[in-house]
């Protein structure tokens, strides 16, 4: 109860998730629920209708990203994205720093000489052994 009298408003999970912006639908929100990607204070849930409310703390994966959330508020409407970003605090660990590749190694793969199309040179070759044979 809070002091007011009136229990705290709470939402269920896919509801939140699409509110706050976490995914674009509720459908897609029961998927990462139900695919046992989402901890709700730290406890796995499988259940989409989980009420959830101010200071539950959320955790999942999205995006490829580890991704944690402590509620700030329920919600009741999908709004702009700042509206979203209100619904929250996001207390997640910085991402892990990723080896630096440079673009040219990444952009240019070995190929072995004889596999793959022809060059315009060995093209052109061909075609005059071609022409010889006529």
């Amino acid at each position: 109860m809070t002091e007011s009298g009136a229990a705290p408003h709470k939402e269920r999970l896919d509801r939140f998730l699409h509110f706050s912006r976490a995914v674009k639908s509720r459908t897609l929100a029961q998927k990462l629920i139900e695919s046992g990607a989402v901890r709700v204070n730290s406890e796995r849930t499988e259940r989409t209708d989980l009420k959830v409310g101010a200071g539950d703390v959320l955790t999942m994966t999205l995006h490829g990203r580890l991704v944690v959330w402590r509620i700030l508020d329920a919600g009741s409407r999908r709004g702009p994205a700042s509206e979203a970003q209100g619904l929250y605090e996001d207390i997640s660990p910085p991402p892990l720093p990723r080896p630096e590749v440079s673009v040219y190694d990444a952009a240019i793969a070995e190929r072995a000489p004889g596999s793959g199309r022809p060059t315009k040179k060995e093209r052109r070759e061909t075609d005059r052994l071609i022409e010889d044979e006529e």
